[in-house]
C-alpha cells in the first residue's frame, strides 16, 4: 500500500511515495525544477500565488507517474506538510481572493504587538504562550483593515497546506496544530483562541472545520481523483506545518528530543511536555503533531529567516556572467578551503524580514570586517555558514533558558546539512551531538499519512525503519575556537531599539 507525502515549501514542492509494506520511499520528485518566485510588493512583504502551488502539486503527481513509474492507483492516503504561518483566504468555492501572505512577510508585526498590549502580556503568555506577533491571525487582521473589499469576499482563512488539502478534497479545514501556529490556539483551554479573534475584531466563522493532525480528515473529490489519476477512495489522513513535520520525519516525538533543519529558514525544534514560553517572545511554542488531550506534546521553535535563502543569494551573485548557477557543492567546497573564523569576516544573516529571536525588531544584516586585500569568495561563503549557525545558537540559548535544550540534535541529510563545514560549525558552536538521517519532509508526511490511515498501529512502528547514517560529536579544540568566534559575533549584533 502506497502513501503520498506532499511538502509545500516556499522554494518548491517536494513529493514522495512511500511503500508502507516495505518501509521505504519508492519515488520522489520536486516541482518546479526552478525555485518558486516570492513576490515582494513592498519592503518586508512576501507573497506567493496559492494557485501556483496547486499547479506544481499536480505537476509533481504526474511526474511521479511519468518519470518514476509509480502506479498512482495504489496510493491510499495523503499527508501534507507546508510552510508555516502563511495566510490563504478563499471564497465559498475555495478559490483564493488574494495572494498568500507567507511566513517571512513582516507587515503584520505591529498589529500583533498592539493586540499583545491590548490583551495583556501575562494573559497572552498564559493562554497562547506568547504574542500574536507576526503570525497568521495578525496577517488576517491586516487584510481586514487594509483591504476590506478583499476581506468581504473571504469565506475561510487557512494555512498553505490546508489550501492544498481543500483543492484535493473540496473541503475547507484547519488542524489543531495549525491553529497554534496561527496564534489561534488557547493552550490552557485546549481549544480555538476566540479571545484573540475577539480582540482583533475578527469573525469566528472565518475559521473552517477543525481537524486533528492524524486520522481521517477528508476523501479526495471524485473530479480531482479523475484528473490526477488517483483512486476515488484516497483519503487525506495527515497534515502539519513544515517544522513539526520535520521533527516527525526525524522521529522526534518525545520530550527532550530535538530536530533541526536549514532550508530557506533555519530552525531548531524541541519537543516538550510543558507549556514553555519566553517572556520576550524570541522563541515560540506550538502544538506538536502527536499532542493529545491526555498527553501534552508541544514543540518549542526558534527560527532564523535568512538561512538557505542567504545561500541562494550567494549562489546567484557568484554566478554572474555564467549561463548556469554555480552548484551548491561548489559553494560547500569553497567554505572548506578556510579554517574557523573566516579570517575575521563576519556575516549577519538578517536580510529576510524581521527575526523572532529579536522580538520582530530589525537587526543589522550584512558583512563586517571586510578587507579587500584578504577576503575572497571562499571567505564570504564560510562566514555566511558561520553567521547562520551563530544566529541559530543565539536562539538555542534562549530555548535552553526555558528548559527546552538538549545535547543531541537530529537533522535530515539535506540542504545546508549536506555541507561538512556547516555540520562542523553547528556541532561545535551548539556543543551538541548531531545525528544525520536520510529522510525528507515529504517522506515524513507520507509516513504520517500511513499512521493516520491506520496502516501502522503506532508512530514507533511507522518509524521503525529510520536509521541514523552519521553521528558527529563536538571536537573540544574546535568547540573552544567557535565559542570565542561566536561571542565576538554576538557582541556586534545591532538590534533596533
Amino acid at each position: 500500500m502506497y502513501f503520498l507525502g506532499i511538502d509545500l515549501g516556499s522554494s518548491s514542492v517536494k513529493l514522495s511515495v512511500f511503500d508502507a509494506e516495505k518501509g521505504c520511499t519508492v519515488g520522489a520528485v520536486t516541482a518546479p525544477e526552478f525555485e518558486m518566485d516570492i513576490i515582494a510588493p513592498a519592503f518586508g512583504w512576501a507573497e506567493q500565488d496559492p494557485n501556483s502551488w496547486w499547479e506544481y502539486v499536480k505537476d509533481g503527481i504526474q511526474a511521479l507517474k511519468n518519470k518514476k513509474n509509480i502506479d498512482l492507483k495504489q496510493i491510499a492516503g495523503i499527508g501534507i506538510a507546508y510552510q508555516m504561518h502563511g495566510l490563504v483566504l478563499v471564497d465559498e468555492n475555495l478559490n483564493p481572493v488574494r495572494s498568500s501572505i507567507i511566513w517571512c512577510d513582516s507587515r503584520a508585526a505591529v498589529i500583533g504587538n498592539e493586540t499583545y498590549d491590548l490583551m495583556g502580556h501575562d494573559y497572552c503568555q498564559q493562554q497562547i504562550l506568547g504574542s500574536p506577533g507576526n503570525f497568521t491571525a495578525s496577517k488576517l487582521k491586516w487584510v481586514q483593515t487594509n483591504q476590506p473589499e478583499v476581506f468581504e469576499k473571504a469565506a475561510y482563512m487557512m494555512l498553505p497546506g490546508d489550501f492544498i488539502a481543500a483543492k484535493l478534497s473540496g473541503v475547507a479545514q484547519i488542524s489543531t496544530s495549525g491553529l497554534s501556529e496561527a496564534a489561534l490556539w488557547n493552550f490552557s483551554k485546549g481549544s480555538l483562541a476566540t479571545e484573540v479573534l475577539q480582540a482583533m475584531g475578527l469573525p469566528d466563522n472565518i475559521i473552517p472545520e477543525i481537524v486533528p493532525n492524524f486520522g481521517y480528515q477528508a476523501t479526495i473529490h471524485p473530479d480531482v481523483a479523475f484528473e490526477l489519476g488517483l483512486h476515488t477512495a484516497v483519503k487525506i489522513t495527515y497534515r502539519a506545518g513544515d517544522q513539526p513535520n520535520n521533527a516527525l520525519s526525524l522521529n522526534v516525538l518525545k520530550p527532550g528530543e530535538i530536530a533541526t533543519t536549514a532550508g530557506t529558514s533555519a530552525v531548531i525544534y524541541a519537543v516538550s511536555d510543558s507549556d514553555n514560553y519566553d517572556k520576550e517572545n524570541r522563541i515560540n511554542t506550538f502544538l506538536h503533531v502527536n499532542n493529545t488531550p491526555l498527553e501534552k506534546k508541544n514543540g518549542v521553535l526558534l527560527c532564523i529567516n535568512g538561512s538557505g535563502i542567504l545561500y541562494q543569494w550567494l549562489r546567484k551573485i557568484m554566478s554572474v556572467n555564467s549561463n548556469d548557477l554555480i552548484a551548491y557543492e561548489k559553494l560547500n567546497a569553497e567554505a572548506a578551503k578556510l579554517k574557523a573564523g573566516s579570517e575575521g569576516l563576519r556575516f549577519y544573516p538578517f536580510g529576510n524580514g524581521v527575526e523572532r529571536i529579536f522580538n520582530n525588531k530589525k537587526a543589522n544584516s550584512g558583512i563586517q570586517n571586510l578587507n579587500f586585500n584578504i577576503h575572497q569568495s571562499s571567505h564570504l561563503v564560510r562566514s555566511a555558514c558561520e553567521g547562520i549557525v551563530f544566529a541559530m545558537n543565539y536562539g538555542f540559548d534562549v530555548m535552553k533558558s526555558v528548559g527546552a535544550g538538549g545535547e543531541m540534535v537530529r537533522a535530515g541529510n539535506a540542504n545546508l546539512f549536506l555541507s561538512p563545514v556547516f555540520r562542523e560549525i553547528f556541532t561545535n558552536t551548539t556543543q551538541t551531538t548531531l545525528e544525520l538521517y536520510n529522510t525528507s519532509g515529504a517522506e515524513g508526511a507520507a509516513r504520517g499519512a500511513a499512521y493516520g490511515y491506520g496502516y501502522y498501529a503506532s508512530l514507533e512502528e511507522a518509524f521503525a525503519g529510520l536509521k541514523c547514517i552519521e553521528r558527529i560529536e563536538p571536537n573540544p579544540i574546535l568547540t573552544a575556537q567557535y565559542q570565542d568566534i561566536y561571542q565576538e559575533w554576538k557582541n556586534h549584533i545591532n538590534i533596533e531599539i
